[in-house]
């Protein structure tokens, strides 16, 4: 593995520390504003002001606002859709089934759904077969994330 690999590797790994913070830390804000779709909000508002103030301070290129036009409307909406479908589930399922075992159901769930994904090259993705490794591997996963959540 070159230094740029291990390096994309911990970011991955980072990346995905920092969801197992989000799901706690909004269950608690949903706790106190005695609202799950209220905390959600919070999320996605102050996401939002911290996107808007990095494009303003770090865009270097040209952004094509008029694509908004022609872009299909489920490209438009759906992934803050399906963003805001899982803070909401995250921050509503962490205080009841404990962030490892949402955390470790989320990953096998992502895995399953790529797995299709790939199989079938949806939204333009490079089509790649089912081999024994790729499904093991998403057995393993799902053995594991089992355990994390009855063993």
């Amino acid at each position: 593995m070159t230094l740029y690999g291990l390096l994309l590797t911990v970011c991955a790994f980072g990346a995905g520390a920092l969801i197992s913070l989000q799901a706690p830390i909004n269950a608690e804000a949903a706790a106190r504003l005695g609202n799950p779709i209220a905390a959600s909000t919070l999320s996605f508002f102050v996401g939002t002001v911290a996107l808007v103030a990095i494009t303003s301070l770090f865009l270097r290129e040209e952004v094509n606002f008029g694509a908004l036009k022609t872009m299909p409307l489920h490209i438009l909406l759906s992934g803050g859709l399906l963003g805001a479908m899982y803070v909401t589930a995250s921050l509503m399922l962490a205080p009841r089934i404990g962030v490892a075992a949402l955390i470790a159901l989320g990953i096998t769930g992502q895995l399953m759904a790529a797995l299709l994904l790939d199989r079938f090259g949806m939204f333009g993705l490079l089509e790649r077969e089912f081999s024994l490794g790729r499904v093991g591997g998403a057995l393993l996963v799902v053995a594991g994330s089992l355990m994390v959540r009855y063993l």
